[in-house]
C-alpha cells in the first residue's frame, strides 16, 4: 500500500506531530493526488480536540485540499496526470441509496468524510490533507481553474462552498440586500462571492477593525455589532443574513434586521442551543435555516464561478511545522483570513 507522510493528532490534549501512514491501493476509478496545499478550517480544530465528541485517533486533518494529479486508474475519464484538482469535505457517498440526490448530496446518508471517518468499505479510516498524497474516487475530485493560484484556492473547498451554497440557494443577486455576520475565514468569502453575484453586501462584525478589508473585498456597508445603534438603524433591512460565527449572539436582535419573508441562515455552529423568541419570527414570516457545504456538483460550479470572477481566499501561507501555533491563532481570530499549509514543507 502507498505510504504517505503528514501531521496527525494522537490525543485530544496533544499537539499535532509528524505521522507516517498507509493510503489505500488505488482502484480503477481512483485518482491519486500529490497534495500541494491544505487549508486550516476551524472544524479541524474542533475535531482533533474532540470538541464534537466523535474523534477516533490518530487523525490527519484537512478537507481543503489542492494538488496535482499524479496517477489515474484505468476507468478514470475526467482527469489526467498533471491536472490541477481539489478535494473537499467528503470523499465518497452511498451511490446506491434510494435517497441519493446529486444536487443535495451533502444532506444525504452515507457520506464519507475526508478525515475521521471511513471509506466506502466502512472499514478503512479516512485521513485528510495535512499530508503529501491522497487517493480519491474520480467522482469526488474537482477541477481547479487554471487562472486561480493553488494555494489560495484550497480554502474554496470548504470556506468557499460553505458560503456559496446558501447565497445561491437564497437567490443572492441584484436587488437583494445581504448581511454577512462575521468577517473571518468564512465571512470574507461571503463578501467576495455575494458581491460577485451582484448582491448588496453589508458586513456585521463585532468591531470596525476589519472595515477597510470588508469594503475592499466588495461590501457596500460595514457596521459594528457592539454598537447598539446598529440594530436600530438597520432594523428591517435585509432579505438574507448569513451568520458565520460560532460565538454567542443576541439572536432576537439579529432577526429584527430582516425584512418580511427574510431568512437568517446559520453556517457557523454555536456550542449552545439557539434561544429565539417566537415573536421574533412570527410577525414578519421570517425563517431561521441552516446550510452545510455543498454537493460535488455545486462545489465544481462554485470553483468555475470563482475562476470566472478571479475569486480566491485571502490567505497566510505557513509551513506544516507551524500548524499548532496556527491553531492557537485561529482561536484568537489572528489571521486574515485563512491559513494554508505549504505541504512542500514536510520535506524540511
Amino acid at each position: 500500500m502507498p505510504i504517505a507522510r503528514g501531521y496527525a493528532a494522537t490525543d485530544a490534549s496533544k499537539p499535532l506531530t509528524p505521522f507516517t501512514f498507509e493510503r489505500r491501493n488505488p482502484n480503477p476509478d481512483d485518482v491519486v493526488i500529490d497534495i500541494k496545499f491544505a487549508g486550516i478550517c476551524h472544524s479541524d480544530i474542533h475535531t482533533v480536540r474532540n470538541e464534537w465528541k466523535n474523534a477516533v485517533y490518530p487523525i490527519v486533518p484537512g478537507h481543503e485540499i489542492a494538488g496535482i494529479v499524479s496517477a489515474v486508474g484505468s476507468d478514470v475519464t475526467k482527469f489526467k496526470v498533471g491536472d490541477r484538482v481539489g478535494v473537499g469535505c467528503f470523499v465518497d457517498s452511498c451511490i446506491g441509496c434510494a435517497e441519493r440526490d446529486l444536487d443535495r448530496e451533502q444532506y444525504m446518508p452515507g457520506l464519507a468524510g475526508t478525515y475521521n471517518d471511513f471509506e466506502a468499505d466502512r472499514k478503512t479510516r479516512t485521513q485528510g490533507g495535512y499530508s503529501d498524497s491522497i487517493v480519491v474516487r474520480e467522482g469526488y475530485v474537482m477541477s481547479i481553474p487554471d487562472n486561480l493560484p493553488l494555494d489560495a484556492s484550497a480554502p474554496l473547498l470548504c470556506a468557499g462552498i460553505t458560503l456559496y451554497s446558501p447565497l445561491r440557494h437564497w437567490n443572492a443577486g441584484p436587488g437583494k440586500k445581504v448581511a454577512i455576520v462575521g468577517m473571518g475565514g468564512l465571512g470574507h468569502m461571503g463578501v467576495k462571492l455575494g458581491a460577485a453575484m451582484g448582491a448588496d453586501i453589508t458586513v456585521l462584525s463585532q468591531s470596525l477593525s476589519k472595515k477597510e478589508d470588508g469594503l475592499k473585498l466588495g461590501a457596500k456597508e460595514y457596521y459594528a455589532t457592539n454598537d447598539p445603534e446598529t440594530f436600530t438603524k438597520l432594523a428591517g433591512t435585509f432579505d438574507l443574513i448569513i451568520c458565520t460565527v460560532s460565538a454567542e449572539i443576541d439572536w432576537n436582535a439579529y432577526l429584527g434586521l430582516l425584512k418580511v419573508d427574510g431568512s437568517f441562515v446559520v453556517v457557523g455552529a454555536p456550542e449552545n442551543p439557539i434561544p429565539v423568541h417566537a415573536f421574533s419570527i412570527i410577525p414578519g414570516r421570517k425563517s431561521i435555516s441552516g446550510s452545510m457545504i455543498g454537493s460535488i456538483k455545486e462545489t465544481q460550479e462554485m470553483l468555475d464561478f470563482c475562476g470566472e470572477h478571479n475569486i480566491v481566499s485571502e490567505i497566510e501561507k505557513i509551513n506544516i511545522q507551524q500548524v499548532n501555533e496556527a491553531y492557537e491563532r485561529v482561536l484568537k481570530s489572528d489571521v486574515r483570513y485563512r491559513f494554508v499549509i505549504d505541504i512542500a514543507s514536510l520535506a524540511a
